[in-house]
């Protein structure tokens, strides 16, 4: 059995595409409306598939535990495997609030954090996954 058929990494597969165009976005300044809403859609796409490819990862490590984004978090601090989580936990909050951003306010208040609390994890979050399927690779 390749490594390819491992859950988790047929979903990290997933995350990186979804990491690499959120990653182009947070790359832009000066967000028009329109670019802004792109950006929030990609960053709720990123963390939704992070937190599913860590659920997947733990399980395949023999975790058992009620699968909830929050509780991935927490069990892969609490293991060792990651020491961001609460950035992450903040990232499931903030992605809450600004799903229901109509008017772009919560946006302002939560772009700075987003900037630079909640996505350097996510970064992290990609560079810990990439790590693991290297070391999943029988060669």
């Amino acid at each position: 059995m390749g490594n390819t058929d491992i859950r988790w990494i047929q979903r990290y597969s997933n995350f990186k595409k979804a990491f690499s165009r959120l990653d182009e976005a947070m790359s832009m300044s000066s967000l028009t409306e329109l670019e802004r809403d792109g950006l929030v859609q990609r960053f709720e796409f990123t963390l939704e598939i992070g937190w599913k490819v860590l659920k997947d990862f733990l399980e395949d490590q023999g975790f058992d535990f009620t699968p909830s984004p929050k509780e991935a978090f927490r069990q892969a601090q609490a293991a060792g495997y990651i020491d961001f989580a609460q950035a992450l936990i903040d990232g499931l909050e903030m992605r809450n609030i600004l799903s229901h951003d109509y008017s772009g306010e919560k946006f302002e208040t939560s772009e700075k954090t987003l900037r630079e609390i909640v996505f350097p994890a996510l970064q992290k979050l990609n560079s810990f996954f990439k790590v693991q399927a290297e070391n999943e690779n029988p060669l």
